[in-house]
C-alpha cells in the first residue's frame, strides 16, 4: 500500500510517499541521518519517538521537499511524515498521541511573514526622522 500526503511551515512544503518496507527514511533522495543541522534531523525523525520502534522498520518513506529554509523544510518534512504514518496505519490512538504531543504534527502551520511595506525598512518598522 503506498499513501502520499504533504505539509507545510511558512513556505516550505513537504510532500511524503509512505510504502511497507525496510524502515528507510529518505529526504530529497539522501538517507535522512546525512541532514544537516542536526537539530533539523532530530526535527524530522520526530513522529517515530511517539510511534512504536517497529512502525518504523515496516516502513519506507521518501520525502520531498522544496521552498522555505533548512527548519521551515524540517517542519514541513515532520508534518507530512506524520500525516502519513497515520494514514498507512489507519491508527486513532497513533493520531490522538500526535496530537496531544503537538497538534503541529499533523496540522500545517498557517502563519506567513507579513509582506514589507512603503516607508520603513520591514513590515512594521518605519525609518526614523530627526528635525534638528
Amino acid at each position: 500500500m503506498v499513501t502520499n500526503t504533504s505539509g507545510k511551515k511558512k513556505t516550505a512544503i513537504a510532500r511524503a510517499t509512505i510504502r511497507d518496507g525496510s524502515g528507510k527514511v529518505r529526504i530529497d533522495s539522501q538517507p535522512v541521518e546525512l541532514v544537516d543541522p542536526e537539530m533539523a534531523q532530530l526535527k524530522i525523525l520526530e513522529p517515530f519517538r511517539i510511534t512504536d520502534d517497529d512502525l518504523r522498520e515496516n516502513v519506507d518513506i521518501d520525502v520531498s521537499v522544496e521552498g522555505g529554509g533548512v527548519m521551515g523544510q524540517a517542519d514541513a518534512a515532520r508534518t507530512a511524515i506524520a500525516r502519513g504514518l497515520v494514514q498507512h496505519t489507519n491508527d486513532a490512538e497513533l493520531r490522538d498521541a500526535y496530537m496531544e504531543f503537538d497538534r503541529s504534527l499533523l496540522v500545517n502551520d498557517v502563519r506567513q511573514s507579513e509582506a514589507k511595506k512603503w516607508g520603513g525598512p520591514g513590515a512594521r518598522a518605519r525609518y526614523q526622522k530627526s528635525y534638528r
